[in-house]
């Protein structure tokens, strides 16, 4: 559920203001793009890699329960 909800945020801007300067002043704005999108990406991967390993973590205590 909260995945879904994480697709459906509005586009997000992750460039610091040094980096969205100089890539502003470009005509196509194609690098600047490539840049937000490798910084999301980066920015998202340690999350989900967490998420991951809690909810095994979590699987693993219930199953010992039993």
């Amino acid at each position: 559920m909260v995945f879904i909800f994480l697709l459906n945020i509005i586009p997000i801007e992750a460039q610091c203001s040094m980096c969205r300067a100089v890539l502003q002043s470009e005509e196509g704005q194609s690098a600047a793009k490539g840049i937000n999108n490798g910084i999301l990406y980066l920015m998202v991967l340690p999350y989900i890699l967490i998420g991951g390993v809690g909810y095994f973590l979590y699987k693993a205590r219930k199953s010992n329960k039993k």
